[in-house]
């Protein structure tokens, strides 16, 4: 547990988030040229998404990295392309070393003179992933001390947006039957959702400009308690808000 009474909890989600998926495109690239590459990224994004959600609505589980493999190879297929198995494991090698989004470091580095705050990673990647990523990116390693623990889903084998993630955070973090005390922060509409319904705060980055446009769920609940346009304001939008 790492919160006190006066700590703000702010989880940030890895991928899509801290972590750009389309920057493996540069690696698929040096077999298959850029424009191609990046359309098979992208499909293996959605794919990988996807099973986690099949999964879910199955009540099966399987690690996220055997996910990200198996929709890797999904992808592939779908492009009518091949790798060999070296080339396969080299790419979910990079998986590990994905490059941040250009506004993650100058945020993580405000992040870590804002005492008030406590950061944590919540991630559906496997502890295994999801460390080597903090600590042995070449983006993200420098500032692996922002983050105080990181929680991942493996011990309730379910994914995000299930209820069931979010209340691990709770408990991992201390704040059990506080959940609107929890900040999630994420550029992924479907994990700010289900922050949302269980009771969190969530600031969706918006990175794109394009506005929220979901509509699972009507009203508030169903939308970001703040819209951020990039990582460098969300310090600023949860002190705003705590000030109410």
């Amino acid at each position: 547990m790492v919160s006190s009474d006066k700590q703000i909890i702010v989880a940030f989600d890895l991928y899509g988030t801290l972590l750009s998926t389309e920057s493996i495109a540069k690696e698929l690239a040096e077999h298959f040229g850029q424009e191609k590459a990046q359309a098979i990224a992208a499909l293996w994004r959605r794919y990988q998404l996807e099973y986690t959600w099949r999964l879910n609505s199955m009540t099966q589980y399987e690690p996220f990295s055997t996910i990200t493999l198996r929709s890797l190879k999904h992808a592939l297929a779908d492009s009518s392309v091949s790798l060999e198995q070296s080339a396969i494991e080299s790419l979910m090698k990079a998986y590990d070393s994905l490059s941040t989004f250009p506004d993650v470091p100058p945020a993580l580095k405000d992040l870590s003179s804002t005492p008030s705050i406590t950061a944590v990673i919540f991630s559906n990647g496997t502890r295994s992933m999801v460390s080597n990523s903090v600590h042995y990116s070449q983006d993200l390693s420098p500032h692996s001390s922002v983050f105080e623990q990181i929680v991942v889903v493996e011990e309730v084998k379910r994914f995000k947006p299930a209820p069931e993630v979010y209340k691990l955070l709770a408990h991992e973090v201390g704040k059990e039957g506080k959940m609107d005390e929890m900040w999630l922060v994420s550029g992924n509409p479907f994990d700010v959702v289900g922050a949302r319904a269980v009771g969190m705060q969530a600031a969706w980055v918006d990175r794109a400009g394009n506005g929220w446009t979901d509509g699972l769920i009507e009203g508030d609940v169903g939308r970001p308690t703040v819209i951020v346009k990039g990582l460098g304001e969300v310090v600023d939008a949860v002190k705003k808000h705590a000030a109410k």
